[in-house]
């Protein structure tokens, strides 16, 4: 199934993985909305709205790009109305957008907790909700969150409890809501990465050069995203994925492609569930061992 003709709605898509995202859509000719915060450059963050959108066209696709703050509900709904007005409905909606700070409970301010709780948890729901309505009328909808599997291993929460826990309410918007909307055939997933992802993120807050250097590149989630929302709906709701489980069910075999540049083993990301680790031990460096 192609995205041809089809308008994904993702918020936070001005750079890293939602862009990769974005630009994968795009050489299908689809319809991509962009719904972030960056308009002006900003001095350690590359892209804004207008460089996203100019990457997604020059891909083959149409977009627009939509300040939105999607903690701000009036913006939200704004957002999927300019959505539906420039194309006609929405097909796909992806939560991308996220707030990370790996703070232990002592050292997090609350100003932070409600940060992190109102991008991740409560803007995944906020998104998907006022997207809904349009999805409902769609031929093959779908929502993918990018969240990682419901493991409730303490070893994922000891540390950085406020960040799991905004993380971990993405993910029950993915358990919930795919039992909610079964019926009307909304495939509600999340889609998280076997290995860390050279991103912003990655480089200015949790490893800098050196994790950025044993990690693979956003192409990696946005090969994967595309494989599941152009699967049937009704047939494909309720996972929790990982990026390379779902790369290797469509036959790819080689994921040097992906990185990292430098050649060693990528390092494994948080929350990937054991057996998972298990099964890919010999491929990836496990920065957790010890845990």
């Amino acid at each position: 199934m192609s995205l041809a003709g089809k308008t994904v709605f993702i918020t936070g898509a001005t750079r890293g993985i939602g862009l990769a995202i974005a630009t994968r859509a795009a050489k299908d000719g689809a319809n991509i909305v962009v719904a972030a915060k960056t308009v002006d450059p900003h001095p350690k963050l590359p892209g804004t709205l207008s460089t996203a959108v100019a990457d997604i066209e020059a891909a083959g696709g149409r977009a627009i790009g939509v300040p939105c703050d999607i903690r701000d509900e009036a913006q939200v709904v704004a957002a999927v109305e300019a959505s539906v007005a420039e194309f006609g409905g929405i097909d796909v909606c992806i939560n991308n957008a996220s707030a990370i700070s790996l703070t232990p409970t002592l050292q997090t301010d609350m100003k932070r907790y409600d940060l992190m709780n109102q991008v991740n948890a409560r803007g995944t729901f906020l998104v998907s909700k006022t997207c809904l309505p349009h999805l409902l009328q769609a031929e093959n909808p779908h929502i993918l969150n990018m969240a990682p599997p419901l493991d409730m291993q303490a070893k994922w929460f000891a540390g950085h409890v406020a960040y799991t826990t905004a993380k971990m309410g993405m993910s029950i918007c993915t358990l919930g809501m795919a039992a909610e909307f079964a019926e009307q055939g909304v495939a509600v997933n999340s889609l998280w990465p076997l290995t860390t992802i050279d991103t912003a993120a990655v480089r200015n807050v949790l490893g800098g050069d050196s994790m950025a250097a044993v990690s693979r590149t956003p192409d990696v989630l946005a090969d994967a995203a595309y494989a599941i929302v152009t699967k049937p709906s009704r047939e494909v709701t309720g996972n929790f994925f990982i990026d390379e489980d779902v790369l290797r069910a469509e036959g790819v075999t080689d994921f040097s492609v992906y990185g990292p540049a430098s050649g060693q083993k990528p390092l494994m990301d948080f929350f990937v569930p054991d057996e998972v680790v298990e099964r890919y031990a010999d491929e990836v460096s496990n920065m957790f061992d010890q845990q």
